[in-house]
């Protein structure tokens, strides 16, 4: 009997109409449930005058009001620890989590059910099994199981399709190495930039990963999973195919995975999830293949229910016929393309860390860099790429390279030159989860 390319085949695979009838059935019965329980949503519901019986077809949608971070940590900091969110205490939950706090903030908290853990999980496995992840294989999780939600979802989502399961917490990342290799593992599961950091200190231990059982990635926790050169290079030197998959701690799961087809882009788990793109000035919805802000709708954690929350995350929405897979899934081209407010305004010009990347992977040899923005005594804003190439790299080659960045720099940003500094080895910071390489130093940053 053939197996299923879809860990749903019924839900994957189902028309519009029947996707947006689910989904319409499901705002029902989480309006009510948020209404009756969650003292937020009843106050925001009444300020806003919304009912849930105003819900006849999936584009009242647009009656229920945002919600937004500063919304949800406003009131987890008026009413400490969790704000009026959830729809009961801590009796009922299970699970306590938080953002990565990586940004310097205070860190959003996030409470689980039992049953709300079992469906984060299940989330999970339609992105696993959707990229080929099947009981045979075994999983390494490169990750430090901390409070941060994390891969924790994706750990569970390998035992619940039967998978053999590594946990590499606590673990030095040659140590992590050795124990990928030495387990057999044939799928590794790390952020972008942390598996480049493996495939280097492979290199330094003179292991050959590309020679290793590893067949899959499962990237995550950043935008740089579906910039084509960054996994391109992962994908080269692991020897392995790298697919992208994107989740928040505010739903506690993923979203949107990438199919064994690579379209390009992520598919949206629209069953569970309503995505919305809108214009982050306005709110207002764009149309598909027009850039946005992603505005989610959960279904799965019902002791936090979230309804309409401002991800900041920019988004280009495509339509399911975009893949060659089957799935009726919509897809976001390029996945998590950035922040809305990651762009910086350099004399005139907007500049995104994502773009930059895209540049900086195109030169395999820099293994790790660094964005700097300063303003002179004059006003005058600087960009600087600081790079870092291993130890014993040649100054004939540096050379080859800075003018190389130069050149490409400033033909992927409107002629904008970035000054390129050579890094000593080991100067810039190494990250395990989310990447934070920009740096910037102007007393008031534009566009920051």
């Amino acid at each position: 009997m053939a197996v299923s390319e879809y860990w749903n085949p019924k839900a994957e695979t189902a028309s519009r109409d029947e996707l947006e009838a689910l989904q319409l059935i499901k705002l029902r019965r989480l309006c009510d449930w948020a209404a009756a329980r969650s003292p937020w949503y009843r106050d925001a519901f009444r300020r806003a005058g919304f009912e849930p019986e105003q819900l006849k077809t999936i584009a009242d949608l647009r009656r229920i009001p945002m919600l937004t971070r500063e919304d949800w940590m406003g009131s987890q900091a008026e009413h400490p620890p969790f704000g009026r969110l959830p729809v009961s205490g801590t009796e009922a939950a299970i699970r306590y989590h938080t953002t990565s706090g990586t940004t310097g903030r205070e860190p959003l908290r996030a409470l689980d059910s039992a049953k709300d853990w079992t469906w984060q999980a299940e989330m999970w496995c339609y992105g696993l099994w959707g990229f080929g992840v099947r009981p045979a294989d075994i999983g390494y999780v490169a990750f430090g199981y901390g409070s941060f939600i994390g891969f924790w979802g994706l750990h569970y989502g390998l035992e619940k399709l039967g998978a053999l399961n590594i946990p590499g917490g606590a673990q030095t990342t040659e140590n992590r190495v050795k124990q990928i290799v030495g387990f057999g593992s044939t799928v590794v599961a790390s952020t972008p930039t942390y598996a480049l950091r493996l495939a280097q200190e492979a290199e330094k231990l003179g292991i050959d990963l590309a020679a290793s059982p590893v067949e899959r990635l499962i990237l995550s926790g950043e935008p740089a999973g579906s910039i084509p050169q960054t996994k391109a290079l992962i994908e080269r030197l692991w020897g392995a195919r790298a697919g992208d998959t994107a989740g928040m701690t505010e739903i506690g799961t993923i979203m949107v995975f990438e199919c064994s087809r690579q379209p390009g882009g992520t598919h949206i788990i629209e069953d569970h999830f309503i995505e919305e793109v809108v214009d982050p000035a306005t709110g207002e919805p764009v149309p598909y293949g027009e850039q946005g802000e992603r505005v989610v709708t959960s279904f799965g954690r019902g002791i936090m229910p979230l309804l309409r929350y401002r991800s900041a995350d920019l988004v280009l929405k495509v339509p399911a016929s975009s893949c060659t897979c089957g799935r009726t899934f919509d897809l976001y081209h390029g996945g998590i393309l950035g922040r809305v407010d990651d762009m910086k305004l350099v004399r005139g010009t907007n500049v995104y860390p994502r773009a930059v990347e895209g540049v900086v992977r195109e030169f395999p040899a820099i293994e790790e860099f660094q964005i700097v923005l300063s303003r002179d005594e004059h006003q005058l804003d600087h960009i600087t790429l600081r790079a870092e190439l291993p130890p014993g790299a040649s100054d004939d080659s540096w050379a080859q390279i800075r003018d190389g960045l130069i050149k490409a720099l400033a033909e992927a940003h409107e002629g904008l030159r970035f000054e390129v500094e050579r890094a000593e080895p080991g100067a810039l910071p190494r990250f395990e989860l989310k990447a934070r390489r920009t740096v910037d130093q102007r007393d008031k940053p534009i566009g920051a």
